[in-house]
């Protein structure tokens, strides 16, 4: 028969060994923590600096941008058939396509070629985010 001693012993021993690892990986998680939250942190400030950025440089890339997608999105398809009435100018929008009994419903990608000038809501939402967004910055700027 094992003494009350020894049993106690291993007893203490094995909670203290489970206590003390439980403890390790508590250090161990609010270290982790820690770090996360200083790579964080450097990560919030490399964004305020690059949303403080005033420099031409920037400012001409946006502008770029905005323009670029407005020729592509709205003028070119509206000028192709003013200028070449034989091509055709696609559009695509989604549309709901209903399941049948136990086959659930789902959302498709049409395109459909249309002749002549051709105004989309992706040509109003376009423009109205591009005004939005100028129209925004200044306000916060002033």
């Amino acid at each position: 028969m094992i003494p009350v001693e020894i049993i106690t012993m291993l007893g203490s021993a094995i909670v203290g060994g489970v206590l003390s690892l439980m403890s390790a990986n508590q250090k161990a998680k609010e270290l982790q923590m820690t770090f996360m939250l200083s790579d964080r942190k450097s990560q919030q400030k490399g964004y305020q600096e690059a949303r403080e950025d005033k420099g031409k440089h920037v400012t001409w890339v946006r502008q770029f941008i905005a323009v670029v997608g407005i020729m592509a999105v709205i003028v070119w398809p509206k000028f192709v058939p003013v200028f070449a009435p034989w091509v055709d100018v696609w559009v695509g929008w989604t549309q709901w396509n209903p399941g049948f009994l136990f086959i659930e419903g789902r959302e498709m990608f049409t395109w459909k070629a249309m002749n002549g000038l051709v105004i989309t809501p992706l040509d109003t939402h376009l423009v109205s985010s591009i005004v939005g967004f100028y129209l925004g910055g200044a306000v916060t700027r002033r």
